[in-house]
């Protein structure tokens, strides 16, 4: 299937699988674009035989042949067509063990396969061609359940319990959309290894982009030194180029498995682009145009806060009992980047260096960058009043929880106060 556009393109072939590993027929589809197929600056920047081509990779998919079908379905390749644009817009790229939240069936039926995991394809290893390296992602489909398992514990982990369950994709990871149950329910024991996965591991979620917001409970709203109202002329202060690379630089340093992960000092450089969880060329979901600096960085002061109130939509809010067993209490930090204003939440433990967020301080605020810092203890305790976050089909909105001796708040609001930028 192909057009104009470099991004446009997908094969798409007919797989006999492998009876000797009881893999069956199935479609597989191969995109080409994502990776630099001309080496002349065309479309890509070329930058040598050593380096990604492109933007490194190649997106692959594998669909459970049914029985009589003599071509391919091509909606898989619309998907794909979808994925590849957001990577051309956004420039963000893909890497094995993440997660793409769909919300919705991925042939548009009425299928519980709603959501996408990423992994590398069984079959086509890395290619060396004269214009760089090429990998080749395989997209696999997954339920919600399986979707938030991966959310608090890991993606590759559950992507190793999907090849175990051949009706749930097997050692090939093929997708069938008519699969019914998700593979807690085909096996419940291994909920039990989710659940010990997340005991030994934590997350390795470090960050999403949310309907959040928060407000300083410790000033009054009309102060005009609040964290979000405070103008240099008629312009509104958003966050600062330096603080956008710092929530960056939180999310990529992520999934180190160190004893004392680092946030960056507010003032520090990034390094070169680098860091040890991601390809040096990969960009976090947070840049955008929107975070520009408006103000400079340097006339923005860090402020201790005494009070302050966390809101977030219920969506965002059902990941912060992850955000707390996942993260925090194994001495990591977990970042809320709002994607309908400029405002930014981070949760850190006691465990994590170069904080602004101290423990005789736990509320401080850097423009509308809030971090906060949660006792191990609190974050026990937390998790025991927010324990009904796990159950989302009894829960009623608006929902508030209030810890009133440690001054904090959080509210559970429906989606449409976070669309009124008046909220």
């Amino acid at each position: 299937l192909g057009g104009p556009d470099p991004l446009d393109y997908v094969s798409m072939y007919r797989n006999v699988g492998n009876p000797a590993l009881n893999v069956p027929e199935h479609w597989h589809y191969v995109s080409f674009g994502l990776s630099d197929l001309y080496g002349d600056n065309r479309v890509h920047e070329f930058t040598g035989a050593d380096g990604p081509s492109g933007f490194g990779f190649e997106l692959t998919f594998r669909l459970k042949r049914e029985t009589g079908e003599s071509a391919p379905p091509t909606w898989p390749a619309e998907l794909m067509q979808g994925l590849a644009r957001y990577v051309f817009q956004s420039e963000n790229t893909f890497c094995s063990g993440d997660h793409v939240s769909w919300h919705s069936p991925l042939d548009n039926s009425e299928s519980r396969i709603q959501h996408m995991l990423l992994t590398e394809d069984p079959q086509m290893q890395p290619v060396q061609t004269p214009f760089g390296v090429v990998t080749f992602l395989q997209i696999v489909g997954v339920c919600t359940e399986e979707l938030h398992a991966a959310q608090q514990w890991n993606g590759q982990g559950i992507l190793e319990l999907l090849r175990t369950v051949p009706v749930a994709g097997g050692p090939w990871l093929i997708t069938d959309m008519r699969r019914g149950e998700t593979i807690f329910e085909i096996d419940p024991h291994l909920q039990e290894r989710v659940d010990k996965g997340i005991e030994t591991d934590g997350s390795n979620l470090s960050g999403v982009s949310a309907k959040c917001a928060w407000d300083d409970l410790s000033r009054p709203p009309e102060d005009d030194e609040d964290s979000r109202s405070i103008c240099i002329g008629t312009q509104p202060r958003r966050l600062s180029g330096k603080d956008t690379e710092q929530i960056r630089e939180t999310l990529r340093r992520g999934l180190e498995i160190n004893s004392k992960p680092v946030l960056p000092p507010i003032n520090s450089q990034r390094q070169n682009g680098l860091n040890h969880d991601r390809a040096p060329s990969r960009k976090d979901s947070l840049e955008s145009e929107s975070s520009a600096a408006i103000i400079p960085h340097e006339l923005i002061r860090t402020r201790q806060l005494e009070s302050v109130h966390l809101k977030f939509n219920q969506e965002s809010g059902a990941l912060i009992p992850l955000c707390l067993r996942g993260r925090l209490l194994h001495g990591r930090h977990f970042t809320y980047k709002s994607i309908t204003g400029d405002t930014a939440i981070t949760f850190v433990s006691t465990g994590v260096e170069g904080a602004f967020a101290t423990e005789e301080h736990p509320y401080a605020a850097h423009g509308p960058w809030l971090q906060i810092l949660l006792t191990e203890e609190f974050v026990e305790r937390m998790l025991e009043d927010l324990e009904d976050l796990n159950s989302p089909e009894e829960f009623k909105l608006p929902k508030e929880y209030s810890w009133p001796e440690k001054k904090l708040k959080v509210s559970i609001l429906p989606d449409a106060v976070f669309d009124n930028p008046l909220h």
